[in-house]
This record gives structure tokens, C-alpha cells and sequence, in this order.
């Protein structure tokens, strides 16, 4: 037994699993502590299906906390940024890129120093250690709590980070360090955004994970709690706690992953309506299609795992105005105050989910509180909703081939049963906690990405040892060695490099080991 929690801006959902049996579900607020709507979501599953506490095996938590600090730039920690790279880089110093209000919120500082590799392993420089600690003494005098360390080509050898993060362990033992090798891949401007917005949330990571532990403890649950992260996959909290990056995009992940496993369609497209944006991605052999270029996350170009999902601002709790002729549906939207602010609650606030109520797709509320609604301007409102996101699954297409439409999430009744381009819409048993059983049912992973300097006649040996380690990767995780296999390969030749130079990056992944 297990449970699944997906924490949204709006809802908080929860699933009781049994196996992949749904034994209960409950969707309630998300409270702005979250950690009491987590144990106010607990509370539901048991007063639904009572549990013993001691027989949950795993609790799975997919959050927005992380993401949602990064945006609001808020509770971000004093950071720095080293870079390993001179003589070469200087051009182009670390955030350089980024919003000032963010690097004002981090209190940004940067150094650059000699030391680097090339793609296949030679050193640009040797590494200067009087450099380091230099910087690392101006880094203490100016308050810095914690640092982000990146290093040219890191991913093919990662020896001048390890260095660097003891020399400056030495002299500032208290300071969190990140490194790029374990967050990023191959590009060092996006590998080393992410490592340093990762750098700043640690802090903040320490702090949620233990109010998301002491929350589910609570609830008499002593079995180990996981978080979700951007690839499907799950990380124990230890991990969180120093790789919080990596749950920026699970909301969307933990979606896709439960309509699949609710519509038992493996690949298609995946339409998550939530309280505040529609999300839409596209599954691929069961898992999320990743994006293949630079995300950018609150401004920031970054390049670490994501799913490739395109939001429009509309959902469950989305603002209408205008009337039949002039209609808007969203992008702002009343979010978790839906309960107190949509017409069908007793509020003042027109919403989508009114519309979806007045049309007769929804149960929610009291009907009788929008039964005066114009009938041509629902009419016209949900058409508006079906024609956006009608549009943006045609966008997500990347062939003429059919891709089955699954529709989940809470705010999914605004959509109707056909869509114009994309045909019938798949509407799966208990869909609207498809997030939390995503969660609940997430695999343990191991990824390798480098780049490699392949020899005549020796792919082959190659490959193989990329996926092995993929594999070993994932056990190290904690998935169980029978389960584990490879679900993506990439392999692709750097013309412009020396070596028969070519980037491999294999994902395996495998069933979490319960009771290990």
C-alpha cells in the first residue's frame, strides 16, 4: 500500500494505492503552510478507507515549493557562482543572463578561475587552487551561504569540481555546495544556471523536506517518503534536500504519468486542466517527451531534465469577463481561493468552473447559484476553452501520425468529449487525481549523458558501458535490479569535435524497491 500526494497552487490530491488499485482519493485546498493541507489530505484518505499507518509502505510527494520560491524570488539563499574555465569564459560571466531581480535576490556573486576540461578529458588549464581560495575568503567576508561550482565539460570529467568543493569546504565548512555535473548536462552557460538556482534553494529545500517528513509522521506514517521529479521519476529526501532543481516540473510529470497508467495508452497526448493553466505534453513509451532544447525557467535558461509541456492560463479557477461576443477565459484565475470566490460556493467571481456547472458537465457546488448564467455566453465561453486547447495539442504534434487525447485533472470537465482537431478525448476512471496516482506509481531512475571519444571498432563496447552504468545508476537509487530496464537512448555524432566525438545519453528505470 502507498500514497501519492501532488501539491498544486490550487488543489492538494491524494490517492490510497494498492498495487495500482485507486482504494481511495481526495482532492482538497492547498493551504498556504501546504504542509497542513497535506495532513488535512491524509485525514480525507483515512475517513474514506481507514488504514492502518503502519501498512503504507512509500508516501510520494510531488510539489511546487521549489519552483514556486525561484518565481516569486523568494527565500532564496546568498550564493555564489564559481566557474572553472579561465583562460577561457571571461566574455561571458555567470548570471549574466539572468533577471536582476533574481540576482539581487541571491545576492549574486560570481568568480572565475583557472581550470576546465575539453570534451575529451584534456585539461584547458590546471586548476588554481590560491584562486579558489582567495574567492572563497571574499566569499565568507560577504555573507555567501551558499556556492554553486561548475566546471568547462564537467560531464566528461568532473575532477575539478571535486577539488574545488573541498578546498572550499576547508574554508567555509558551513556553506551548502553544488556541483554541475550532478544537475546539468553538457552546455556550461544552462548547466551552470541550473546548478546556481539549485545552489540558491537549498536552504529552502532543508527547511520544506523537513516539514513535509514531520507532516506525513504526523499521520503515524513511518514509511519513507519520496519526492517526484521532473523526469517521472522518484528521489528519496536526502537527495531533495540537495538537488531541490530537479522537482521543478513534477506537477505536469506526475499528470502524464498517471493518465497513462489510468487510459493504458502509452503514447499520446495528455491534457492536465488544473485550477490555474492547462498543461499539455506528449507520453512516449509510457514517460514524458523531454525537451530537447534549453528550458527557461522563471527567465533562466537552464538544461536539466524537463518534460516538454506547453500551459495556457486556463483552468478550473480561471477569471471570466465579457459577454458572448467578446468573451476571456483566464489567464489570471481566483486559484486556491476557488472554494470561497466561484459562483457555484456562494462568491462574486465568475470562474470556469461555473461555466463547466451551468453546462451540466459538472457537479460542483450549488447549481442553482448560476442557473441565471447567460446561455450563449457559457456557450461561447467553453468553445473559447476547447478552440485554445484544441490548438495547443495540434502544436505539441510532431507528426501526421493520430495521438489519442487524454484528458485529467480537476478543471478537465471544462473540455467537451471531441476536440475539433484532435478527435475523441479520453476521459480515464477517477482522471481528476490522475497527478497523485502519477506520484504514487513513480519509478526509480539513473540517466547517463557525455560526451565520448569513440575508437574504430568500439561502439558497440561503448554503448554498452553507457547503459550499464544507466543501469547501475538506478539501482544505486534504490530501484529493484529485476525491473530496471532502458527506456531511452540517444546517440548523437559531434562533427565539429576531434575523436569520432559522440554524445550518448541513456534513462533506465526501474520499480521502487519497497521495504529495501
Amino acid at each position: 500500500m502507498r500514497i501519492g500526494i501532488d501539491v498544486g497552487g490550487t488543489n492538494t490530491d491524494a490517492v490510497l494505492l494498492d498495487g495500482r488499485q485507486v482504494l481511495a482519493s481526495i482532492k482538497t485546498s492547498t493551504t498556504e503552510d501546504v504542509t497542513s493541507g497535506i495532513v488535512a489530505a491524509i485525514n480525507g484518505l483515512q475517513q474514506q478507507r481507514a488504514f492502518d499507518p503502519a501498512a503504507v509502505q512509500a508516501v510520494m510527494i510531488g510539489t511546487t515549493h521549489f519552483i514556486n520560491a525561484l518565481v516569486e524570488a523568494h527565500r532564496l539563499a546568498p550564493t555564489a557562482a564559481v566557474r572553472l574555465s579561465l583562460p577561457a569564459g571571461a566574455s561571458l560571466p555567470p548570471m549574466v543572463d539572468w533577471p536582476q531581480r533574481l540576482v539581487d535576490a541571491v545576492s549574486g556573486r560570481s568568480y572565475l578561475v583557472h581550470g576546465g576540461h575539453e570534451f575529451d578529458g584534456r585539461h584547458i588549464a590546471e586548476l588554481d587552487e590560491s584562486e579558489l581560495r582567495k574567492a572563497a575568503e571574499d566569499m565568507g567576508a560577504n555573507g555567501v551561504r551558499s556556492v554553486a561550482i561548475t566546471s568547462v565539460f564537467s560531464p566528461v570529467n568532473a575532477e575539478f569540481e571535486a577539488r574545488a568543493a573541498e578546498i572550499i569546504a576547508a574554508q567555509l565548512p558551513d556553506v551548502a555546495i553544488s556541483l554541475s555535473h550532478e544537475i546539468g548536462r553538457i552546455g556550461l552557460l544552462e548547466r551552470e544556471n541550473a546548478t546556481v538556482i539549485n545552489a540558491a534553494l537549498r536552504e529552502l529545500a532543508a527547511h520544506i523536506v523537513d516539514g513535509l517528513a514531520a507532516s506525513v509522521s504526523g499521520a503515524g506514517i513511518t514509511a519513507p517518503l519520496y519526492l517526484s521529479q521532473n523526469d517521472g521519476t522518484l528521489m528519496d529526501v536526502d537527495f531533495a534536500r540537495r538537488y531541490p532543481v530537479a522537482t521543478f516540473a513534477s506537477g505536469p510529470t506526475n499528470s502524464m504519468r498517471g493518465a497513462a497508467v489510468l487510459s493504458g495508452l502509452d503514447t499520446c497526448a495528455v491534457v492536465d486542466v488544473g485550477g490555474t493553466t492547462s498543461d499539455v505534453g506528449v507520453l512516449r513509451q509510457g514517460f514524458p517527451r523531454e525537451a530537447t532544447t534549453d528550458v527557461s525557467v522563471a527567465g533562466i535558461r537552464t538544461n536539466f531534465r524537463m518534460p516538454d509541456v506547453l500551459s495556457i492560463g486556463i483552468g478550473g479557477g480561471s477569471r471570466v469577463r465579457g459577454g458572448a461576443g467578446d468573451v476571456t477565459v483566464g489567464p489570471d484565475s481566483v486559484g486556491y481561493e476557488l472554494t470561497s470566490k466561484a459562483l457555484v460556493f456562494g462568491g462574486d467571481t465568475l470562474t470556469a468552473t461555473d461555466l463547466a456547472v451551468a453546462a451540466g458537465r459538472a457537479e460542483i457546488g450549488d447549481p442553482s447559484l448560476v442557473a441565471h448564467l447567460d446561455r450563449d455566453l457559457v456557450r461561447a465561453a467553453l468553445d473559447r476553452v476547447a478552440a485554445d486547447v484544441s490548438d495547443v495539442v495540434e502544436r505539441m504534434r510532431t507528426s501526421a501520425e493520430p495521438l489519442p487525447v487524454v484528458a485529467v485533472g480537476g478543471g478537465s470537465v471544462l473540455l467537451p468529449d471531441e476536440l475539433a482537431d484532435a478527435g475523441k478525448v479520453h476521459r480515464p476512471e477517477n482522471y481528476a487525481v490522475a497527478n497523485a496516482i502519477g506520484a504514487a506509481i513513480a519509478q526509480i531512475g539513473g540517466e547517463v549523458d557525455r560526451v565520448y571519444a569513440i575508437e574504430p571498432g568500439r561502439r558497440e563496447a561503448v554503448v554498452e558501458e553507457a547503459k550499464q552504468e544507466a543501469v547501475d545508476r538506478a539501482i544505486a537509487a534504490g530501484a529493484s535490479p529485476a525491473s530496471v530496464g532502458i527506456v531511452d537512448f540517444d546517440e548523437v555524432p559531434i562533427p565539429y569535435l576531434p575523436g569520432n566525438a559522440t554524445r550518448i545519453r541513456v534513462k533506465a528505470v526501474g520499480d521502487l524497491q519497497l521495504g529495501a
